[in-house]
């Protein structure tokens, strides 16, 4: 036979349990995969005991099964005397029950009916599951002789049989589940031989195991005498009809004793009274279905199933641990959770900083998000035909130090979006799960941490439709995301396409009695449809929710027993053109009463500290900000605590989830996202209006507006001036193009999928180059401009002047899902280049970063034609042509985060900041490599920020850890301050009298006049998130020469130095033997 066969029986104590017993040699107390999924690929996912597990056979009928359930006095004393020899300290284990499965002559799959006259090998053993009063122990026993073949053919590789204990999967507080307990008492052909000659018990072939709670033992508890107690082994002889007596061991294994006719059936020595003889396995191809219970002393409903009556207790849970303590339950804890044993049991408590019920713990003030899918049938107003979701995406987001919450669904057809409107409450149980808490009073996930379950029902009026909403929540997942799964069953009154629904505020009332939490509400909302009418109607909401505390604590059981949730600023939204309705609200949660006339800050949300903090109340309305667990900074700003740039696995793309507002731009930052509207509308950007003085739509609005109303047509992208974006992309058929400013394709530019071109905005190239001016005149050459990197763009806003001219500020470059964070600027061939983390690579147009890890800092020598970056995972300084070829390592050494990095091409110098926390410091070498030198080690924090000036001769760095800019003559080294008390700079860059530089907590550019020491303009992008890079782009070159302006007649890479120049070879090159290298000088 092909297929693994197996049956079940119920074993009726006071409670009635399920066993699988299968022919490959284990018993499991879940329902078995097909057997491709666990032969040979243990552990496995389901829980079960494997006497020996392989690929068996009993086709031939020589193979036979057996089981009991048995409490005779003799097997039980047996029983006891195998565990009291194999535990002599532990003479406490008395077993009340056995339950006795004895595999009899199974043979290897594929030998049994091979027809080529050689004896077929044969395996016999048996397992008891005995029941104690505290535990439960497993006896194995193997006759010797009965192990006759060590490994069965599982698709067609030699696998080793396997004998021991598999928990399966398990849940977990922390991940969604995990591989629980597992213990193999076979490794090898030897282990598996000495199956029959060796002993954990005292007696050859029998080994016991402890394997439920031991007040010594965690887990599976294998027995402790290993030594024989006798030498020569007798054996008894099992008695079978009409034919010779075979060998059996001196155990006495613990089998049925059957009255068969088959000659092939065992009978034993006695050790109980005789039983009624079952009829054994036979082969079966399709496992049963589960089997329900029978009625006490039924007779069997099927030949393969028995029903035994037991008054005894019998516990089948082998793996279950009795003793609840913190020694046995520690991993069950949060890991930001502490363990502590009580009289009863153990409980988990979050640790200061965190809150949650000890098994789920979140950081205090950190956003919270929730993930999971939405399936149902939804019947809408007279409709007989029902609308199914399938799996459709549910993302939330809730600012915790406020209470706001926002919620998307997507995929959500327009035959059911528009009535899905009224219901908030269906995202919105994250708003409760964690709500503005007011003094004494605690939120959903406070109460009962990740792992609940929510029944809700819906009573519309007037129409009396009703919908139930299931939801089952399963705790935080590894990306930190409260998993819930939503089930909707029943009927909508139906709300016509292109309507608006106004919830007002309301107030709900929550019941919590023990592990059982109830509230009910009425709610009203108001329906302002196209043709404008308006209509206000109402529904009453009801729910459940249900979830599992700690009892052992009293203190958590002290939680208040009424509690009301608060809700305003309620706004839901059908986008048709994205099928996504939108929730957003705000959440509170307190007492039942009145408010007292002054809140504090702290609990009404109105505290301005960073969403990645805590707000820490003080005496009457005074507070303080503290930033959440995982971030530093002031409280009113805060960012990662890690070199969160050179981590790019921790960056989520929460822009992905579509929870900003169509109408607004959605910025990804590390640990967070930001939403504004786009011009013309106003809002927070999780809900934007029309502006009433909004303009006419351009061409791209127009027809990104008409493409909307069908899925398959493309949707133009537009920016936030309603031009076409540069890159536009059909997501339907995979492929992405460059259009200019009237959104007509540039010719050769398509890519296929995965890929995206590098378009830039033809109507914001930098200008031509102008007149060269007089030498000894300091002109500010019109045209020039400011670009800096937020997030995947490079922004472009012209100078007037010093000037900043902040109407005219347009994208340069898109370079979606990057994150891009130096750009320099070659005046030559007008070329921008940048770094980005997420690649990682160095782009302009095609150049490819190989193996760069992280590029951070770059910079380019406009004379020399040469490109130099630093990269913080790889820890070095690089140099290449600009074209990316000729690349050479300068620096490995003495680095630790290395980040800016700037050009003197007169002089032939490199400048290069490193940001160690332990060490940070400002170096200098030559452009090759050599008279490398420490500038400033003192009084620096992290030197975010370098720029140099060449006409000055003037190095300048900002340091978001002194929150200084500071300015140094590399000659002279005499250095000199700016200004103090700047907030957190990243990326700095001068031009004339100028310093600009961007700040990560003003999301702004600022300028700083270098003479008067002051303050001088800011900048505010459009889209507020954090900004990177900086650099200017000039009409002209600097007007300055050195000795490899036409490579120096090296064959690669020639780097310049003071007075001279090096030919140097790059990495490739250097071990062929095709490069030179030489030196130089001219001084």
């Amino acid at each position: 036979q092909t297929a693994q066969t197996q049956i079940q029986i119920i074993v009726r104590s006071n409670i009635s349990f399920l066993f699988q017993i299968n022919t490959n040699g284990f018993v499991a107390l879940d329902a078995p995969p097909e057997e491709e999924a666990y032969l040979g690929k243990m552990p496995a996912g389901f829980k079960m005991i494997s006497a020996l597990l392989g690929d068996l056979d009993n086709s031939d009928g020589r193979g036979k099964v057996f089981f009991r359930e048995d409490s005779s006095p003799d097997v039980l004393r047996r029983a006891g005397e195998h565990i009291r020899q194999a535990f002599p300290r532990d003479d406490s284990l008395k077993p009340h029950s056995a339950f006795v499965v004895t595999w009899v002559n199974m043979a290897a799959h594929g030998t049994s009916g091979r027809g080529d006259g050689l004896e077929v090998k044969r395996n016999t053993f048996q397992l008891v599951v005995v029941s104690t009063a505290s535990s439960s122990c497993a006896i194995l026993l193997y006759p010797r002789g009965g192990v006759q073949f060590l490994s069965t053919s599982v698709e067609g590789q030699t696998t080793l049989l396997e004998a021991g204990f598999n928990q399966g999967l398990v849940s977990s507080w922390f991940w969604s589940s995990k591989q629980g307990t597992y213990f193999k008492t076979t490794e090898n052909e030897t282990s598996i031989s000495e199956l029959t000659e060796k002993t954990n018990s005292g007696r050859r072939g029998v080994w016991v195991y402890e394997i439920g709670a031991s007040s010594f033992f965690v887990g599976i508890t294998p027995g402790m005498t290993v030594t024989p107690t006798y030498t020569s082994p007798e054996t008894v002889a099992p008695s079978y009809p009409d034919q010779p007596e075979t060998e059996s061991p001196q155990s006495e294994p613990l089998q049925p004793k059957f009255t068969v006719p088959e000659p092939s059936e065992p009978r034993y020595t006695p050790v109980q009274p005789e039983y009624p003889v079952p009829d054994p396995v036979q082969p079966r191809y399709t496992n049963p279905d589960p089997v329900q219970p029978v009625p006490p002393r039924s007779q069997p409903q099927h030949p393969q199933i028995v029903v035994v009556d037991e008054d005894e207790d019998l516990d089948v849970n082998v793996f279950a641990y009795n003793l609840e303590t913190c020694a046995h339950n520690r991993h069950k804890c949060s890991a930001f959770a502490d363990c502590r044993d009580y009289s009863n049991g153990y409980c988990c408590h979050c640790r200061p900083g965190f809150y949650g019920n000890g098994k789920d713990c979140v950081a205090e003030g950190k956003p919270q998000r929730m993930s999971g899918k939405v399936n149902g049938r939804v019947f809408v107003g007279n409709s007989p035909s029902p609308i199914e979701l399938r799996n459709n995406d549910l993302h939330s987001y809730v600012v915790a130090n406020d209470g706001r919450a926002y919620v998307a669904i997507s995929n959500i057809p327009k035959s059911v979006g528009p009535s899905l409107q009224p219901l908030s409450s269906l995202g919105g149980i994250i708003g409760w799960a964690f709500a503005l808490q007011q003094p004494g009073y605690q939120n959903g996930f406070s109460l009962m941490g990740g792992v609940f379950s929510r029944q809700a029902e819906v009573i519309f009026q007037p129409g009396n439709e009703r919908l139930s909403i299931t939801q089952q929540f399963k705790g935080i997942d590894e990306h930190d995301h409260l998993v819930v799964s939503t089930e909707l069953d029943g009927r909508l009154p139906e709300i016509p396409l292109g309507s608006s629904v106004q919830i007002n505020p309301y107030k709900e009332i929550y019941q919590n009695n023990k592990n059982l939490i109830t509230s009910s509400s009425n709610r009203d909302y108001t329906i302002n449809s196209p043709d404008g009418t308006v209509e206000t109607r109402s529904y009453q909401w009801r729910q459940t929710v249900t979830f599992q505390s700690c009892p052992h604590d009293e203190a958590t059981m002290a939680a208040p027993s009424t509690q009301q949730l608060s809700v305003d600023q309620i706004f839901v939204m059908f986008d048709n053109g994205n099928q996504l309705i939108r929730y957003a609200m705000s959440n509170r949660i307190g007492s039942v009463h009145s408010t007292l006339p002054e809140e504090n800050p702290c609990f009404t949300g109105r505290h301005g500290c960073d969403i990645n903090a805590v707000c820490r109340p003080g005496d009457a309305l005074q507070f303080t900000c503290q930033c959440a667990a995982g971030f530093t900074g002031d409280g009113r700003y805060c960012h990662g605590n890690t070199n969160s740039l050179t981590n790019v696995d921790e960056y989520v793309d929460e822009c992905h989830q579509d929870l900003c507002h169509r109408d607004a731009f959605c910025s990804n930052t590390p640990g967070s996202f930001f939403c504004q509207c786009h011009p013309g509308f106003h809002g927070d950007g999780f809900q934007c209006r029309p502006a009433s003085s909004a303009r006419e739509k351009t061409p791209c609005e127009r027809l990104r507006e008409s493409a909307q109303t069908s899925a398959s047509l493309f949707v133009p992208q537009c920016d936030e001036h309603g031009a076409f974006e540069p890159t536009q992309c059909h997501t339907s058929i995979g492929q992405c193009w460059c259009v200019d400013a009237n959104g007509q394709e540039v010719p050769n530019t398509r890519t296929g999928p995965g890929n995206a071109p590098l378009c830039i905005n033809q109507a914001v190239t930098p200008p031509p180059v102008g007149p060269t001016p007089r030498p000894d005149v300091r002109a500010i050459a019109p045209g020039t401009h400011l670009l800096f990197a937020q997030s995947g763009r490079i922004e472009h806003v012209p100078l007037d002047g010093y000037s900043i001219k902040k109407e005219e500020a347009k994208p340069l470059l898109h370079v979606p899902d990057r994150v891009v964070i130096a750009v320099a600027y070659d005046c030559v061939e007008k070329t921008v280049y940048w770094t980005d983390i997420t690649g990682p690579s160095i782009s302009r147009a095609s150049l490819s970063g190989g193996d760069l890890q992280s590029p951070e800092g770059l910079a380019v020598d406009h004379v020399s034609r040469l490109l130099f970056w630093t990269d913080s995972m790889r820890d070095t300084v690089e140099v290449s042509q600009l074209d990316g070829s000729q690349r050479r390592v300068l620096f490995d050494t003495d680095l630790v985060n290395p980040r800016p990095i700037v050009t003197d091409a007169a002089y032939g110098r490199l400048y290069w900041a490193d940001w160690d926390r332990d060490g940070p410091k400002i170096e200098m070498s030559n452009m090759d490599g050599t008279d490398r030198t420490v500038l400033v080690k003192d009084d620096l924090g992290l030197p975010n920020g370098l720029t140099f000036d060449p006409e000055s001769q003037q190095l300048c760095w900002a340091d978001a850890g002194t929150r200084k800019v500071e300015c140094l003559d590399p000659h002279r080294r005499l250095r000199r301050p700016i200004v103090e008390g700047i907030q957190y700079p990243f990326a700095l860059v001068s031009f004339g009298r100028r310093l600009y530089y961007t700040d990560w907590r003003r999301e702004a550019v600022i300028a700083v006049d270098s003479h008067s020491k002051m303050e001088t303009d800011e900048f505010l992008p459009q889209k507020r998130s954090r900004l990177y890079g900086i650099t200017t782009t000039t009409t002209q070159c600097p007007q300055v020469y050195n000795y490899c302006s036409n490579n120096g007649g090296c064959s690669h890479l020639c780097l310049p130095r003071l007075g001279g120049f090096t030919c140097r070879c790059p990495d490739a090159a250097a071990a062929t033997g095709q490069c030179v290298e030489r030196n130089l000088n001219f001084r």
